[in-house]
């Protein structure tokens, strides 16, 4: 179950989740071996998964191959992977299909002429780092490895809908839109066709044409501007959402859309034209029986959870989540902040420079916009993470992804969060202002919260930034669920609760915050590597632990929110 709703009605759509063929490669020699051509004395693994939790590969890095058999009546297949970590080759029986890079997106290959019968599905997988990784080798959270997410085999006919980009913009009264679509269209068959296409939003006709494409062609194509009105406007706790219908005469898609408008104007964010305020956590995708590869019903209920503590946002450190957990935040009026994987400390000021890495992290903001772009809850694009922002690698950096953001990704916010905001020197590539900081854990103690912000607020206005608001995108203390003494003393869940409380009020309190994202939701599993001072070999610094379950600091900052909602009211 890869959304929330059916995406197709015609088209033929098989999932190839289950029980594959599994073998680990630390030799790298699978592909002159032809493992590909079938897999000898191999394990058994599910699929989405991740290998480190198969016995003795908790810390494996490197290659693996998956393979399975699969029935098809023929024609032309999609082979649709949701996610595969980190990079992936792909081979249908023999035929070698094509490579992808980047962990945390979906990609596809169409294969012609597909015999009917059963046939074999081959994925090498790589999840090992190098010097142009993202992420890179050092990361704080753990480094899992495996097809993380959904396989489909879909059968295209005819002119087939591939993706489709909804971009509108609301009229100053937030009541009417003029929109439009932009759809990627592939003719399936061996000969040139033409079909009638229609669009619906709602029960609103926007488009229909006929459209002829030849054999084997990829077509994208923009409908002409239209309007609706009497917009029933998505917002926080009210998602008021519309079914998108686009149809072929041999093909379909569904989706989902939501109406509002985002905006930063003299110090404050605007939802709908009215002040919002951030109160929110950070939240890896990730849980330790499964790593990445998130179960739907925990996904459920972290949300519940999120929902009962007060949040009305969640930033989603450090990548791209899974499509259903963003169509569950549609559905709930939750704001979302969508990332891709550059988390700083391990890129080096030369890695920023490296063409290759740039590039990357470009076609990871394109696969991103590409496949998250219709979310109403997607309300943040966030660049990067932690990088060395003093330097004019990520200075250049910066500009060519903001550029990128601003120009292509539609009525979002583009920032990124900055652990060096006194010595940061691409503070113009951002909307608004995202600061990373960790008073009374690494550093100083929670008094030294104010004389931070005091200082922090000279030197936004010294730089003539005072109109960009400031969120506080992670602060946190690490506290060790049960741990408990009468002295409020570091990894106890009193002194956790006491910081982050004091935070969030002196936070809410400030008129240049717009919102805070406590570090972080729960407690997870991080690299090895980081053990040193990383207790359980986790991050600890959740307000539930890993499976879970509350510290003090989950009821002291529910009290806190609840509160700041009545301040909205």
């Amino acid at each position: 179950m890869s959304r929330l709703f059916t995406e197709h009605i015609k088209r033929e759509v098989a999932n190839l989740d289950g029980v594959w063929n599994f073998k680990i490669d630390p030799e790298n020699m699978g592909k002159d071996e032809k493992w590909f051509e079938g897999l000898k004395e191999f394990e058994m693994s599910a699929v989405p998964s991740v290998w480190n939790k198969e016995k003795g590969l908790l810390d494996y890095k490197g290659y693996a191959w998956y393979q399975r058999q699969f029935y098809t009546n023929g024609g032309t297949l999609r082979l649709k992977f949701e996610a595969v970590m980190t990079e992936a080759d792909v081979w249908l029986d023999e035929q070698y299909l094509g490579y992808h890079y980047g962990g945390f997106c979906e990609f596809d290959f169409i294969v012609n002429n597909v015999d009917a019968g059963f046939h074999t599905l081959t994925v090498r997988v790589n999840n090992k780092p190098d010097e142009q990784s993202i992420p890179m080798s050092v990361v704080d959270w753990h480094h899992d490895g495996g097809i993380i997410r959904s396989v489909w085999a879909e059968t295209l006919k005819g002119i087939s809908v591939i993706n489709n980009r909804f971009d509108y913009t609301l009229a100053d009264d937030l009541k009417t839109a003029n929109g439009f679509f932009t759809l990627d269209l592939y003719n399936a068959e061996n000969s040139e066709v033409t079909s009638k296409i229609e669009i619906k939003i709602g029960e609103d006709k926007v488009f229909a044409d006929t459209i002829t494409l030849k054999a084997g062609e990829s077509k994208a194509i923009k409908t002409p501007e239209f309007n609706l009105q009497n917009i029933r406007l998505w917002d926080i706790g009210k998602p008021e959402l519309y079914d998108i219908a686009i149809a072929t005469e041999t093909d379909d898609l569904f989706d989902r859309v939501g109406f509002r408008f985002v905006e930063v104007k003299d110090e404050k964010v605007l939802l709908n034209g009215r002040k919002i305020e951030f109160r929110g956590v950070n939240r890896h995708e990730e849980y330790p029986d499964f790593g990445f590869a998130f179960p739907v019903s925990l996904m459920r209920r972290d949300l519940d959870i999120i929902e009962d503590l007060g949040c009305n946002s969640v930033r989603g450190s450090h990548y791209p989540n899974s499509k259903i957990f963003l169509d569950m935040l549609d559905a709930r009026g939750i704001l979302f902040w969508s990332e891709i994987p550059i988390w700083g400390c391990g890129f080096s000021e030369e890695a920023l420079g490296d063409p290759v890495v740039v590039e990357r992290g470009l076609e990871m903001h394109r696969e991103m916009l590409k496949y998250y772009f219709n979310h109403p809850s997607i309300v943040i694009w966030g660049m990067h993470n932690e990088i060395k922002v003093d330097t004019q690698n990520a200075y250049d950096m910066s500009k060519i992804y903001y550029d990128f953001l601003k120009e292509n990704g539609g009525n979002r916010i583009v920032t990124y969060a900055t652990c060096h905001p006194m010595e940061d020197i691409c503070l113009e590539f951002c909307d608004i202002i995202c600061i990373n900081k960790y008073y009374g854990w690494y550093v100083g103690n929670k008094h030294d919260w104010e004389v931070f912000l005091d200082e922090f607020r000279e030197r936004r206005e010294s730089l003539g930034f005072s109109h960009k608001p400031v969120i506080m995108s992670e602060f946190g203390i690490a506290a060790l669920y049960g741990h408990h003494t009468f002295d409020n003393i570091r990894w106890t869940e009193e002194y956790q609760a006491d910081i982050l409380s004091h935070c969030v009020n002196l936070f809410h309190n400030d008129s240049m915050m717009s919102g805070f994202f406590i570090w972080q939701f729960t407690d997870m599993r991080t690299q090895s590597a980081w053990a040193i001072n990383r207790a359980r070999g986790f991050n600890n610094k959740g307000i539930l632990n890993e499976h879970r379950k509350p510290k003090m600091a989950y009821f002291a900052i529910k009290k806190d929110y609840h509160e700041f909602a009545e301040d909205d009211e």
